[in-house]
């Protein structure tokens, strides 16, 4: 599970504030765009506001699922589809980005996604 939350070795760089407004694209299309970058110690990720595809809704994505970063066009590619992202755990709310329980669910269901993709 560890391996979701880890950046990837070819990312060769770690997200930060700039990333903020750039797009994501997932396996199958775009999903919205990052809000907020997090650093919580061992559970780094992006927070995605999906608005137009689902409703205002925003979702948590590992950077550990970050297979990309192109900032000439401000995106960042994820190796999962928008549905997959979608059948997460629900982010519901700002603290829930600092709840360990959470965080250890939400990492749990993308690291299931890993395994059975490798």
């Amino acid at each position: 599970m560890d391996t979701v939350w880890a950046y990837p070795a070819h990312l060769n760089r770690v997200l930060g504030e700039d990333m903020i407004g750039y797009g994501v694209e997932t396996q199958d299309g775009g999903l919205g765009s990052v809000v907020r970058v997090s650093q919580v110690p061992g559970f780094d990720h992006v927070v995605v506001d999906a608005g137009v595809w689902k409703f205002g809704r925003s979702v948590v994505v590992p950077v550990g699922l970050v297979t990309a970063v192109d900032d000439s066009a401000r995106v960042i590619t994820v190796s999962c589809t928008k549905d997959e992202i979608m059948d997460a755990p629900r982010f519901e709310r700002d603290q829930d980005t600092g709840d360990l329980f959470y965080l250890r669910s939400l990492g749990a269901y993308y690291a299931s996604l890993v395994t059975v993709s490798q």
